[in-house]
């Protein structure tokens, strides 16, 4: 190996524990944490990245408020954050870098077990969808009567394709399954 090539270990990213209380009905999934996400020990950590703002609007969890405050006030609405892998080799930040064939999916069936009030499922992008249908769905892990899969655009700032204002009028769907009595 040269001197400028890197190992697969120095790419090897673990995911983070969900953030939920047990009478969750919205699981958010994204893929993995990006690396600024996983230095800063946070969900949505790279601050381009729309979600702590499209969350805002909806849920009043903004970037306004600290880390903690905002993973509470969305816990309090119902809503879940996890990701679908638990850990993959990924150089850099980009989805389109996960090593498929290191790709270890979460523990959905004990999740599902642990959150058994879960309406929806919704994926943060098209590829935290394609990872789910592959590594967990397809395996029959976590089949769950009447849990509804929603793909939301994603609010990385890799998908500027969408308008911000278009992304919270999609994602604003999940209000309906986290219900009107938001608990703030």
């Amino acid at each position: 190996m040269s001197p400028a090539a890197s190992s697969p270990l120095e790419h090897f990213a673990t995911g983070f524990d969900p953030i939920a209380a047990p009478d969750a009905r919205v699981l958010i999934l994204g893929s993995l944490p990006s690396q600024q996400s996983l230095r800063k020990h946070e969900y949505y950590g790279n601050p381009l990245n729309v979600f702590w703002r499209v969350m805002g609007e909806l849920f009043g969890a903004g970037p306004k408020f600290p880390y903690a405050e905002r993973a509470d006030r969305l816990t309090r609405c119902g809503i879940a954050l996890w990701d679908v892998l638990h850990s993959s080799v990924r150089p850099g930040s980009m989805d389109a870098a996960i090593d498929q064939s290191s790709a270890t999916p979460n523990d959905f069936q004990m999740f599902f077990d642990d959150h058994p009030m879960l309406e929806l499922l919704c994926f943060n992008g098209k590829k935290a969808a394609q990872l789910y249908e592959r590594l967990v769905a397809a395996q029959g892990i976590a089949n769950i009567d009447g849990l509804e899969y929603k793909t939301m655009p994603s609010t990385s700032p890799a998908y500027a394709s969408m308008q911000y204002d278009e992304k919270v009028r999609q994602w604003s769907a999940i209000r309906r399954s986290a219900g009107d009595n938001r608990r703030l």
